[in-house]
């Protein structure tokens, strides 16, 4: 056996570099072709500099936004971890993966449908996943879907198993599993963060790549600023409690349906939030508990923002910020107490949209040469101004998309559409590569004119986001935020375009994972221009055929 010091992780990537290297074929060391470094944040919604926050500090991810295509109405398929990672890295929908829970692996459950990292892996990469890419547990095979999608075990912190223990300080002195969780990190199991161990990982990793031939796909995700909103406690300093606002919406709107209201269920579970008693469902947080939540998800961020900045650092020094393509983007968003919420789980804007951003060398950006420092480390406590997108689109664009749109952005060949009924087929997308708005300038799309990308197809049509989230009953439940696939009763299914939202909530039988349009319990409709935290549901005093129509239209094809 090897000595207890020796560090078996690089162990085992050095064994696995010298079979490869022996077994991979020619073309696999091919001099063209980018690297992919994709950034996946949990809960994240787009509370950035680069996003026109005046309030957080995130330099690090607004210097990346400023070599970056950014997207400024990017949504998720549905808001919660597992079903929303397995959508966007497999390139199918929650009704295609039969994933609306945590609990089914879809390989066996709905079909063996091939990865992006898979797909990498399969044309010459080598694949490394650290930190929560895919969601740990059932839905990715206990496995994170290796070997399947990665070249190597993937990396886990190992602090990563304390996230829920009592690790929060609370003012008597004593240890409590909180929701608000700033703490002192020499005080940790580990003397470590799980965030902090993912990015000197991934560092490690990208030194091993420097001295290797082959193009690699490195996914890195990070835990923050999910609950427990525990995060170095000095990153408060950023904060000040006076500075902190509450949502520009904190109530629960009149005409909300009640199945389309989400009672935050998970945060009641925490010991600084079981203390205050609130009423279930709709009873309001303490106006200073809800700053407090507030300001401890910025510093969470900015925390994250740390992380960030460190692992683009580590780029520029091993030199490969020339030729690797960095995506960030998020699983899904986080309401921050709008619509009296504390949660995502819902098909709201604050649950569904994420940052979305491209770095694509010699196109985002012009050419870097050998050695030029791209990503210099910025420190939030120091640094003042906020970098300007280097592009930005306003189009609604979904994260389905990523898997096309990477690939396209790496040379490969861009896998096929779906067909209808696809459950049998191992290599399709069901969303649509978005590289085409990276090179028509959004004046031109915003006044209609026409465009086509290298395909020659005409993108005229108006681009939509579609989401879907699942309830028990027409009333919040203890289960209403995560059901069981047994216990589905209603389906939401919601369309996001640049000037509303149309939600339908329609019965569901969840034994054949269908849904009858011809039984709708509820809707919302909410136009963007006039509402556009999205307050003021017109859906049962106008006319809405036409929405309904699309849906169902969309979903028959």
């Amino acid at each position: 056996a090897p000595p207890p010091c020796w560090d078996m992780a690089a162990v085992r990537l050095c064994l696995f570099l010298c079979v490869s290297l022996l077994w991979l074929p020619r073309d696999a060391f091919a001099a063209d072709g980018m690297n992919v470094l994709l950034i996946i944040v949990d809960d994240l919604r787009p509370v950035l500099g680069c996003y026109g926050d005046k309030l957080v500090k995130s330099p690090n991810i607004d210097q990346l936004a400023s070599q970056s295509m950014v997207f400024s109405n990017a949504y998720a398929q549905q808001a919660v971890c597992a079903p929303s990672r397995v959508s966007f890295l497999t390139g199918r929908r929650p009704d295609t993966t039969r994933l609306y829970d945590f609990y089914s692996y879809w390989r066996v459950h709905a079909g063996n449908y091939s990865t992006m990292p898979q797909y990498f892996k399969e044309n010459g990469y080598m694949t490394l996943s650290v930190g929560k890419v895919f969601h740990p547990g059932i839905s990715s095979n206990y496995n994170d879907d290796y070997p399947y999608s990665w070249s190597i075990p993937p990396f886990h912190p190992s602090a990563e198993k304390h996230e829920n223990d009592k690790t929060c300080r609370g003012k008597d002195g004593k240890l409590y599993a909180n929701l608000v969780c700033p703490v002192d990190v020499t005080e940790m199991p580990g003397g470590t963060l799980p965030d902090i161990q993912s990015t000197e990982e991934a560092v490690r990793l990208l030194n091993v790549m420097k001295t290797n031939r082959q193009k690699f796909f490195l996914a890195v995700g990070y835990h923050k600023p999910h609950i427990p909103l525990r995060y170095p406690q000095e990153f408060l300093k950023l904060y000040p409690l006076e500075n902190i606002t509450l949502a520009p919406d904190p109530w629960v709107p009149k005409k909300l349906p009640s199945v389309a209201y989400n009672p935050w269920t998970d945060i009641r579970q925490r010991d600084d939030v079981k203390v205050l008693n609130v009423s279930f469902p709709y009873g309001a947080l303490p106006d200073d508990f809800q700053r407090q939540i507030r300001q401890s998800y910025y510093a969470a961020v900015s925390y994250l923002d740390v992380q960030v900045g460190l692992l683009l650092n580590a780029l520029d020094n091993v030199g490969l910020s020339n030729n690797t393509i960095v995506v960030f983007t998020a699983d899904h968003g986080w309401s921050l107490g709008e619509h009296g919420e504390w949660a995502k789980y819902s098909n709201f804007d604050v649950a569904t949209r994420v940052p979305l951003m491209f770095y694509v060398p010699g196109m985002t950006t012009s050419p870097v040469s050998q050695g030029a420092r791209v990503f210099p480390y910025l420190d939030p406590f120091s640094h003042i101004g906020v970098s300007a997108p280097q592009g930005q689109s306003k189009k609604v664009v979904e994260l389905v998309s990523l898997f096309p749109t990477i690939a396209e952005l790496a040379g490969l060949q861009v896998p096929p559409a779906c067909p209808e009924m696809s459950f049998g087929v191992v290599l399709c997308t069901e969303g649509s590569s978005i590289v085409h708005y990276f090179n028509v300038s959004e004046r031109m799309l915003e006044e209609g004119k026409e465009g086509y990308d290298s395909t020659d197809r005409c993108f005229k049509e108006e681009p939509f986001a579609f989401s879907q989230y699942p309830r028990p009953a027409d009333t919040p439940q203890w289960n209403s935020d995560k059901p069981k696939l047994k216990d589905i009763r209603i389906m939401g299914y919601s369309m996001r375009t640049i000037d509303y939202r149309y939600t339908v909530w329609v019965q569901f039988d969840p034994n054949n994972f269908s849904a009858n349009f011809e039984d709708v319990h509820a809707g919302e409709l909410y136009m963007m221009e006039s509402d556009p935290n999205q307050d003021y549901n017109i859906y049962y005093n106008t006319s809405h055929g036409q929405f309904f129509k699309k849906i169902l239209d969309f979903l028959k094809h």
